[in-house]
Order: C-alpha cells, then structure tokens, then sequence
C-alpha cells in the first residue's frame, strides 16, 4: 500500500539507470541525513560501499560507483551540471579524497573502498550497505534501491502509518485500475481529472503546473540534445550515435535557437506518412542516447525506458495536434504517472525484479493510457490501451551487452513508442465491454511472470544477448 504522487513516477535525474544510478545516488544522500541526524556526521573516519547482486553484476556498466560517489560528495543529480561528473570522479579517484556532503574532506579509495559482491541479499536484488567507522565504531545501513529511483531499507517499521496516510491523503486512494475506473464513474471525470484531485491534496496548482512544466521541459531539452550531439557513445561497445544522422534526414528548413522554439520548427515541417515511425523512433532514441552519456532525463517509469513517453507526446504535438499546449502535456502526463503506479504497486517497475517488461513494458502502458485519453478515449479505454502495450510486452528480458543500457535498451524504447501508439489506436476501436484481459489481469500476470524469469534476465548481464554477443564482436 503506497501513497505514490506522479512526482514519484517522474522524477528527473541522470543516467544511465534509475535502479542502478540514481537509486544508490539518492541513498548515500539519505544515509548522510542519518549520519547528521543522528550527530554522527562530523566522527566518520572511514567510509566503504558493498554493492550487492544486480548492482554489482552490473554496476561498472550502469555506473553504480560513480553514482554512490557522486551523492556522498553532496551533489543533486537534478541540478549538477552534468559536464562536471567526470571531473568530480576523476578528482576523487586521482587524489582518493572524497569531500563527504561537500563539507569535509575525507581519505577514500574507489578502488578498494568500493566492494562488488556477486551475491544477492535476500530483500531485494538491488542491494547496497554503507559502513563507517565512527570514533572508533563500526556503523552501517542497508538500503535497496527497488525501479524508478525508489530506495527503501528493508525494515518498514512505518508500513501501518504509510497505509494510513495513503487513504488520509488522497480523496480517491487507487491500488487498481478497478479503483480508478470506480471513481472516474462516480465523479463523472476523466482519468487525468481524478488524478488532478489526488495531487491537489498534497500541493496547489501552481505548484503542480510549475512541477509538470519542468518535467516536460527537461524531456524536451533531452531529446533536443539527442538529436544535435553527434559521435559515440561512452563504455567500450562503441555504439554510434543514431538520433543525430536521423534527425539530419527528417529535418525542414525553419530555424530554431532554442527547444521550445526546435519543436515549433518540427510542427511547421512537412512530414510525410512513412516518416512518422522514423520521427517516433528519432525522439526515443535521442533521450536514451543522452541517458547512455550520463546525461539528465525524466526517470519515466525508469532512466532505461525514459524515452517512451517523451516519443510518445511528441508525437501527439508533432503529428496529432499542432495546437497542442500545456493543458494536453498536463493531461497526458498526469495519465502516464497514474497508469505507472498501478504497474508498481501490483507488480514491479524493477528490470532486476521483473525484467525488461517491467521498464520498456510499463512505460509503454503509460504512454498508450495517455494518448489514448489526449485522442478522445473513455476511462476504460485508457485502461484498454494500457492493457494492449504491456500484453505485448510480457516476458521481455534485460540482457544489456556489457551491464551498460546501450544494446538493446535504446532500441527498445523506440519499440516501446511505436508500440503506444498503436495500443492506444486499438484501444479507441475498442468496445471496453468486449474486452477479455483486464488491466489487472495483465499486471497480476507480469508479477507471476517476473517471479517465474530466471534471474540471468534480470539485469545482471548472464544471459540474452549479454552473453550471446562479445564485447570483441562489437
């Protein structure tokens, strides 16, 4: 039972992957916030980082060491220039001293003081301990970073409080999509409309319009970027760069000095019918691009499927709907991050727990729910269109070549759009009384179907393609 706000969906962050980078990220932060409360941060001697299961198996790729790194220096990775990362790495490992929260500087080895375990801790795959040696004492917390840069420790001494605050909180509490067709039928109101109320019970409009608009405004910078940087992409597999040759292809002649203003050139373009996949796929692969060079994106549900929804939308203002405005991008991403919670509390959105169908599967039934309601569809057929994307998703692995979230995550968020858009036009053609599978049904099945994959696809690089293709072979 959780009390999950869209904010919490989308969250803005640096890649390359939610679970992996800003999951452990914002756990050293948190552990900082400990130290300090508990007037233990000025005596720490020594510090050391064991990482556990995925996150070793596949933390040089996803770098979960500089991550760690990076929050115990005290930086925010909404708001880091991201240029300065590998000058603030390179500095730590080069004179192995780590200013701790920015604030003291403190003796720390990477290379030694950060230890990679291929075991798995028995809460949940993604594990972390920090351990510090405070006068003369031993001292450490466990942590688990579980999808979606969501970090918890396995005690939840506070799990009846949190329930508690999920029905005091929220008018209309929603574990299921049965919930939330049930209360966009009593209160006659679209789904975006119901989870507007929600948000409104724990922030003002403007904050939540001040909020939304930035999200959208760090989606549309990514996938601007994306499609301007040209070259190859960092971690040894030497993957070119493919938004820039075919942004290059697609391009019209209007000129733009800024993303909103390259957006408004896109819309003046004429694009053809069979442009429109390469569009789609064009903005996916930007954002993912950008998210493989450690680069800031919308963790939407996952840093690794953070180019589904930004395709997705893009595609209604470019293609669908030239007057689109801040309303329907309010709309559709308040839909999105409803539809996300639904797949995290009922299942997971963890590719080491379940999975590429829980990052690429779920943020394709985001995306779908959304366009479906921006293009005219009822309550229930945004759950259809839900329904549609992740049914033909189940049973998708994660098998990154080389623990990096290059080959096939990035082409795979491309996948995930185009498969969106066709979900939610099925979905519009949909007569939801005829429907077999409901929503539930499908994330129900995903969880059993996490549960029954074997842990080499679950994104720690000893199966699938990780393992059918060398690194020589790239």
């Amino acid at each position: 039972m959780e009390c999950i706000s869209v904010f919490d969906m989308l969250k803005i962050g640096v890649g390359p992957s939610s679970s992996h980078t800003l999951g452990p990220w914002r756990a050293a932060e948190r552990w900082i916030q400990e130290l300090k409360k508990n007037h233990k941060f000025e005596n720490v001697d020594h510090i050391t980082i064991d990482l556990y299961g995925s996150l070793a198996l596949t933390g040089k790729g996803h770098a979960t060491d500089s991550a760690v790194m990076l929050g115990l220096s005290g930086a925010d990775p909404e708001t880091i220039p991201t240029e300065q990362i590998p000058k603030i790495i390179s500095h730590i490992e080069n004179t192995n001293v780590l200013q701790l929260n920015n604030e003291r500087p403190l003796g720390f080895n990477p290379k030694t003081d950060i230890v990679f375990h291929k075991t798995f801790l028995p809460f949940h795959s993604n594990g972390l301990r920090f351990s510090a040696i405070i006068d003369g004492k031993a001292s450490r917390a466990t942590y688990y970073s579980i999808g979606g840069g969501f970090v918890v420790q396995e005690e939840r001494k506070r799990a009846k409080a949190n329930k508690a605050i999920f029905y005091r909180t929220f008018p209309y509490p929603i574990e299921t999509g049965k919930d939330l067709l049930h209360y966009c039928s009593q209160l006659t109101k679209s789904v975006s409309e119901v989870v507007l109320e929600n948000e409104m019970s724990i922030r003002n409009d403007v904050t939540i319009d001040f909020e939304l608009e930035r999200i959208w405004n760090t989606m549309l910078e990514c996938m601007y970027n994306g499609c301007h940087t040209e070259g190859h992409l960092p971690g040894g597999l030497n993957v070119r760069r493919r938004a820039y040759d075919t942004y290059a292809t697609l391009k019209g002649e209007f000129p733009y000095r800024s993303p909103q203003e390259w957006l408004n050139s896109i819309r003046k373009t004429e694009v053809k019918f069979r442009q429109i996949l390469k569009w789609v796929s064009c903005f996916a692969l930007a954002v993912n691009e950008v998210n493989a060079s450690l680069g800031r994106v919308v963790t939407a549900p996952t840093n690794g499927s953070a180019g589904v929804i930004p395709a997705v939308l893009m595609y209604y203002l470019v293609i669908e709907n030239h007057e689109g405005n801040f309303k329907h991008i309010k709309q559709f991403l308040l839909v999105a991050g409803e539809i996300g919670s639904i797949f995290k509390k009922g299942a997971t959105i963890s590719a080491a727990m379940g999975g590429c169908q829980a990052e690429i599967g779920v943020s394709s039934a985001m995306a779908a729910a959304a366009l479906c309601e921006l293009l005219g569809g009822t309550p229930e057929q945004v759950l259809v269109a839900a329904e549609i994307a992740m049914e033909h998703h189940l049973g998708l692995t994660c098998d990154p070549i080389g623990g990096l979230v290059q080959i096939p995550c990035i082409e795979r968020n491309a996948m995930g759009a185009i498969k969106a858009i066709n979900a939610a036009e099925l979905a519009l053609d949909t007569d939801p009384h005829n429907v077999k599978v409901p929503l539930d049904k499908v994330v129900s099945t995903m969880w059993e179907t996490a549960k029954d994959m074997n842990t080499k696809y679950k994104e720690t690089s000893e199966g699938g393609l990780a393992v059918g293709v060398h690194l020589t072979d790239c």
